[in-house]
């Protein structure tokens, strides 16, 4: 299979706690909370794994808290290579209301980068041998990193003549598609965000995607729908593709879960329509897993057969 390389310059600890009650001025006491590394190439490579493929993730640690994170990924046989770094890494929280069902996520800021630190990523990038056949950027970027550093990360990868995937917001997705990537992956207000105008209906949503193909060379654009599954675009053609009803439990990293299930299939020779059902699959199957749980590989296959089917 071809090689795989997750890009993640602001990872983190995610814990999550479930609690009976939220309320206001009052000590909640909480089940014992639940750490996973997290982060959007964290998560990819980390769901890629549990889909049978491999990766590389590349990320930054610092301080205890960097450390904790290798060794969670070590404990679950991830493929990484942390780029160190002065100030810690963050750590997010979410708060599981078992009464309600409902989610409270606080998703805290990064640690600032300097200069040498966020270069040493770009460089590692250049070092690796073999060159990666897809590299994956995904995720924000922390205080102190420039934002066309996803643009930078864009020009190794057509130098390299390896195929890169963003899956990012505003303006550094807009920045990055100005040197012609092979695939973004918004949702719908990230696109929004990308070309600063309303979208009225799925229609407008196709010639959007068209005319961002065409003014950017971009060769696929997957616009992630959430429960109504996913946009298509290619130069050739556009088509929706439907997601599997699935009991909804948690929506935490479902978009990531879809791109993993997206890049690997490409990665071993199947078809883009394939691939994109692949990692609808994977996100719905995210959706089902509690707290910040990724999705299980047999849930996947299942709803893989059941979407191809009919087809």
């Amino acid at each position: 299979m071809k090689s795989i390389v997750t890009l993640t310059l602001n990872p983190t600890i995610d814990k999550s706690v479930d609690v009976e009650h939220v309320d206001a001025d009052q000590k909640l006491r909480c089940d014992p909370p639940r750490r996973d590394p997290g982060g959007g190439g964290v998560n990819v490579s980390r769901a890629i794994k549990r889909l049978g493929g491999k990766s590389l993730a590349i990320y930054t640690a610092g301080g205890q808290t960097g450390e904790m994170l290798i060794e969670l990924l070590d404990r679950e046989g991830i493929n990484h290579r942390p780029i160190k770094i002065k100030n810690l890494s963050r750590e997010n929280l979410t708060v599981i209301e078992r009464s309600s069902g409902h989610q409270y996520r606080f998703i805290m800021p990064g640690p600032e980068l300097n200069e040498s630190e966020w270069q040493a990523f770009l460089d590692v990038l250049w070092e690796i041998e073999p060159r990666p056949d897809y590299i994956v950027a995904s995720g924000s970027l922390p205080p102190g990193v420039p934002l066309d550093f996803y643009a930078r990360v864009a020009q190794i990868a057509k130098d390299q003549g390896s195929r890169l995937i963003v899956d990012t917001s505003e303006e550094a997705l807009r920045l990055a598609v100005m040197e012609q990537v092979y695939m973004i992956k918004p949702n719908v207000r990230e696109i929004k965000q990308l070309i600063g105008l309303n979208i009225r209906d799925e229609m407008n949503l196709e010639s959007i995607s068209n005319q961002l193909l065409i003014d950017h060379k971009i060769e696929v654009i997957v616009i992630s729908l959430g429960a109504a599954g996913a946009l298509l675009t290619t130069p050739e053609y556009s088509e929706y593709f439907r997601s599997p009803a699935v009991p909804i439990v948690s929506k935490i990293g479902a978009g990531d879960s879809m791109v993993a299930g997206i890049v690997p299939s490409l990665a071993r020779g199947q078809s883009l329509k394939e691939s994109i059902l692949y990692g609808i699959s994977a996100g719905a199957a995210t959706v089902m897993t509690p707290g910040n749980d990724l999705c299980h590989g047999e849930d996947v296959e299942k709803l893989y057969r059941q979407m191809t089917s009919n087809l």
